[in-house]
């Protein structure tokens, strides 16, 4: 009788288990129905998301533009976002584990609608980014006035979509109305102090739009290394970079990374840097640098950019004509900041020229002086030049046509301070803190 009652007991647990599963894969499920997308970066202007979803299946996807868009097909920026994007919300697509798993869905559709067919221009400061998402069942629309607000909302898109535990995609009745809080939000690298292959910095670029960054603050040259190569002075480089041939950028290399920021609605802003940080410049330009003296003779060292000579200004003047055209941005960054005088104190020539020009003993008025001229030759080829702090600081050395300039083309000053933040002074003297 124990047996029996034994035997009866397993017998019954055996046929009431799966009845638990099937409960327990029942509330499992509807956990899963209240999954909601909070994980969207930066945080949308207005964001709601409902628990309500939709399933997405990769060969049931589609992008598609509205018959009322400015862009239509063959738009160079939003077909190489369709592609890229595709791959981004369905990363598995195609492989194997994923094959076996699938089930074609419903089709859904990601109709897009922009106000200004922009696709063969360049993203710059005054571009609109705000964009407005709504998804819902089997379709999601996307609005914005120009391109580069469409690819922010793509980014969005593909932020909101997201797998269960068995791989099958989801994405949630949502709502959202964006636009950027800050209009320059970049990241800086120094590729002259630490060379970077192009594919490393076409991946930063990849990065900078998962985070809906649009400058790319390109430190091109600096003491260490000049590794642009320029068509007008090719000696920069083939003496000035870390080597001649493997830590250079060529031309095609600069396009490149200019188109692959272009797509992703990045500006790319470069940054050659003087009077000071110039060491490298050097080596390819002779007379370029000021000869330091010691006890009256030259010491065969060198230091700033020489602002006496006429010579200095005719060659930044045909270097800056090469930079203006190949980078297109209409931005162009000429530092001035970090000017060690005690070279230019040294140089008789340098004392001499400054009390022609009655600076008396002020180096911060011969840095004035060249950096107006350089600004001058910049503005002549309709470049907007943005300066380190340093320069903002003379200001009450130059004269007020210089700084008028400054403020009446909105030039964005940003300080890197020595604890690694990034401090941006916008225009409602707002402070954008990005910590790197």
């Amino acid at each position: 009788m124990a047996d029996m009652e034994v035997m009866d007991m397993v017998t019954s647990r055996r046929y009431t288990r799966p009845n638990f599963n099937l409960l327990l894969l029942t509330i499992l499920q509807l956990g899963l129905n209240l999954h909601t997308v909070e994980g969207v970066w930066p945080l949308p202007q207005t964001f709601t998301s409902s628990t309500e979803r939709y399933p997405l299946s990769p060969q049931a996807f589609y992008f598609g533009y509205g018959s009322q868009s400015a862009a239509q097909q063959g738009c160079s920026v939003l077909d190489a976002a369709f592609k890229r994007y595709f791959s981004l919300i369905f990363p598995d697509y195609l492989s194997a584990s994923y094959v076996l798993q699938f089930n074609e869905g419903k089709p859904f559709t990601l109709e897009i609608c922009v106000e200004r067919d922009d696709c063969d221009s360049y993203p710059n400061e005054d571009s609109s980014e705000r964009y407005n998402l709504s998804v819902s069942a089997g379709q999601a629309s996307l609005n914005a006035e120009t391109v580069w607000g469409a690819v922010r909302g793509l980014e969005t898109f593909s932020q909101l979509v997201y797998q269960d535990d068995f791989g099958s995609y989801f994405v949630n009745k949502t709502e959202i109305e964006d636009f950027p809080r800050f209009q320059f939000r970049g990241i800086l690298l120094d590729t002259s102090r630490h060379y970077l292959p192009v594919q490393a910095i076409l991946k930063t670029l990849d990065a900078m739009a998962y985070s809906k960054f649009n400058v790319f603050h390109w430190h091109i040259v600096d003491d260490p290394s000049f590794p642009y190569q320029s068509r007008t002075f090719p000696d920069l480089s083939s003496k000035g970079a870390f080597h001649p041939m493997t830590h250079i950028y060529t031309q095609s290399d600069v396009k490149r990374v200019i188109s692959h920021a272009r797509l992703r609605g990045i500006r790319v802003l470069p940054e050659f840097d003087s009077p000071g940080h110039t060491k490298s410049w050097g080596k390819g330009q002779s007379d370029l640098l000021t000869p330091c003296y010691k006890a009256g003779t030259p010491s065969g060292t060198f230091g700033p950019v020489n602002p006496t000579l006429p010579s200095t200004y005719k060659f930044m003047a045909s270097l800056f004509q090469e930079v203006s055209s190949v980078f297109p941005d209409s931005y162009i960054h000429l530092g001035g900041d970090e000017v060690d005088f005690t070279c230019w104190r040294s140089n008789p020539d340098v004392r001499a020229f400054m009390q022609k020009m009655g600076f008396g003993g002020d180096f911060t008025k011969l840095e004035a002086f060249y950096m107006e001229s350089i600004m001058n030759i910049t503005s002549a080829l309709n470049k907007t030049s943005i300066v380190w702090q340093d320069v903002f600081d003379y200001h009450e050395r130059v004269s007020m046509n210089f700084v008028s300039f400054l403020l009446q083309h909105h030039h964005v000053f940003v300080r890197f301070d020595c604890n690694a933040w990034f401090r941006n002074y916008t225009a409602s003297n707002e402070e954008f803190f990005v910590k790197v």
